[in-house]
Order: C-alpha cells, then structure tokens, then sequence
C-alpha cells in the first residue's frame, strides 16, 4: 500500500467457519503482526494482516462496525464486505484493550471522514444547482447575451412558431433525479449492508450462545480443577503431617537405637562380670578341693599323732603299773621291765 501502519500488535487469527458459521477456523499458525493502516487515496482506515506473502486480514473500517471482547484475550468484529467474522487472540488483556481502543478511534475517525465527505459533496452539488438556476431565470435574449441593443438577430415575424428552449425546472430536474438515483444506489447498498450486518448478528447471536456454553464448561473445568486443587494442598498437608510423623519416628527410633547400645554394652558387661565370676567360682571350688584334700591330710596326720600319742600314754601308764614285774606281755604291746 504504500502507508506506514498507525498501530501494530500481535495476535493469532482466527475467521469463522464459513460453513457451519460456528466454529473458529484458525488463519495463522503462530501469532503474526495486525496493523491499522489510513489509506489516504479512499480516505479510509483498514486492518491488515499478512502471514508471509498472504493477506489473511484486509478489512476496511466503517462506521457501523463493532468490535466485540469476548473474553480475556479474544476479540472479534464482523465485516460484512468480506463476508466474514475474524477473531484475534492476544497474549494479555492490556494488548486486546490496546487494540479495542484503536479500534474504536479510527472507527469515530472513519465516521467523520465520511460525513466530511457527503458534506463536501452536498456542498459541490448545491452551487452548480445555483448557477444553473440563475442561469435560467434570466430571459435568453441578445441583449442579456451581448450588454447593448445594438446587435440584434434577424426579425422573425410573429406569426412564426417560438424556438423549443429548455424551461427553467429542466436542468434542476435531471440534476435531482440523478441524485435521486445516486441516493437509490446508496439505499440499496445500505439495505445490502443491512441485511449482511443482521446475518452477522445473527451468526454472532449463535456464536454467543455457543461461547456461553464453552463458558459454563470452562467454568466446570476451573471448578473441578479448583477442587482438585483443594484436595491436593490437603493430600499436602496430610504429606507434611506424615512427613513430621516420620520425623518423630525416626527420632524415637535413633533413641531407641542409643538404647539398645547401652543395654548391649551393659549385656557385655555382665557377661565379663559372669565370666569372671565363673573363673572366681572354679578358683573356689579348685581351693575347696585342696583345701579338702589338705584337711584330710591333716585330719590323718592329727590321728595318726593322737594314736601314737595314745600309744604312748598307754605304754607309760602301762610301764607305771606293771614295774617290778618283770618282762610282761601283751597283745600287740611288747613291755619290758
């Protein structure tokens, strides 16, 4: 075109099926750049949109259009030249409003060029409707033509028949009836434009209903994920409850493991303890046993001595009584006198 853009974004495209008049046919397989361009040869604004070489927007703005926020992140706006919807899905909501505006801007700027421009045109049609009036009310006569009365056109006598002239309404007439056809041309295309703008309604009204069902089951959706949500940050909390648990446990269970090793250390120690006793016990008993042999060593001995001391006294007190007699016998003793 020529033109540099007014205001440039971008989006992904989408148009409406033509076929169903429902579904969104993307355009675009990736966000591309959307211009607003003024064409200053027709004195209109437009919105354009290329994906490599192909145009896959080129509406022109008009006054009776409409851009519609649909949600967050979509707009959308009817053309009826076109025959078509386009939808445009932005990263953010600022960028959509962004282009809302704009669009709303040039469509008040598009207005005004075209009541500028049927001004201008009334205002071209009306002196020219003048001139010719005038024109036409003063007589058509030499004198008129020429300023002087001098010059005059051959007698024509008066029973000759007038010259056909053309009247005063003639000119104004054919003048208004083409502007009459002209704004018969415009009334029909107004009607046309009408008719496609209530078809668009139309499909925009369906379009409505289907995107409000789309809503309530988004709306489904954010609800159930909510809940799933909900019943995750619980399965969470439950998760550090368990973990706090598991904490505790394990802290009760290096204390019983501390535990264990005292009593373990305290098992060993005992069992040194019987160990040694043990060896004390078999020292006793190895004592008791010398000490049993050794008192009957000395029991014998100390009877062994009392028998012989006994052997003795006998023999003395024997010795006593029987001196004088002699040699004197006795059974197992051998006495002399």
């Amino acid at each position: 075109m020529g033109e540099q853009p007014i205001f440039s974004t971008r989006a992904h495209v989408f148009q409406i099926d033509p076929n169903t008049k429902k579904n969104w046919v993307p355009t675009s397989k990736h966000a591309v750049t959307v211009s607003y361009f003024y064409d200053s040869t027709r004195n209109v604004y437009r919105i354009i949109s290329l994906d490599g070489s192909k145009a896959i927007i080129n509406s022109t703005i008009t006054p009776n259009m409409t851009f519609t926020k649909t949600s967050q992140k979509f707009g959308q706006w009817a053309d009826s030249r076109a025959n078509t919807v386009y939808g445009l899905g932005f990263s953010s909501e600022h960028h959509l409003s962004k282009f809302a505006e704009k669009f709303q801007e040039f469509k008040e700027a598009a207005r005004l060029a075209k009541e500028k421009s049927q001004e201008k045109m009334e205002l071209t049609s009306t002196p020219s409707q003048e001139s010719a009036g005038g024109d036409l009310q003063s007589p058509l006569t030499p004198e008129s033509i020429n300023g002087t009365d001098d010059e005059r056109t051959p007698d024509v006598t008066q029973n000759s028949e007038p010259r056909a002239e053309p009247t005063q309404n003639a000119l104004p007439f054919s003048h208004s009836s083409a502007i009459s056809k002209h704004w018969e041309a415009e009334l029909a295309t107004l009607k046309g434009n009408n008719a496609k703008l209530t078809a668009a309604l139309l499909e925009s009204t369906a379009n409505v209903k289907q995107w409000k069902q789309q809503l309530a089951a988004y709306q489904e959706e954010a609800e159930r994920l909510h809940k799933r949500v909900t019943e995750l940050e619980c399965v969470s909390s439950q998760a550090n409850a368990v973990h706090t648990h598991k904490t505790e446990l394990n802290q009760t269970i290096q204390e019983l493991e501390e535990t264990l090793k005292l009593k373990e250390e305290e098992i060993e120690r005992l069992k040194q303890e019987i160990d040694n006793a043990r060896e004390l016990q078999e020292q006793r008993d190895s004592l008791t046993q010398k000490l049993q042999v050794s008192c009957s060593k000395n029991c014998y001995s100390l009877l062994h001595r009392k028998a012989s001391f006994f052997h003795i006294a006998l023999t003395f007190f024997l010795r006593l009584h029987f001196v004088g007699f002699g040699h004197f016998s006795f059974p197992g003793l051998l006495i002399h006198a």
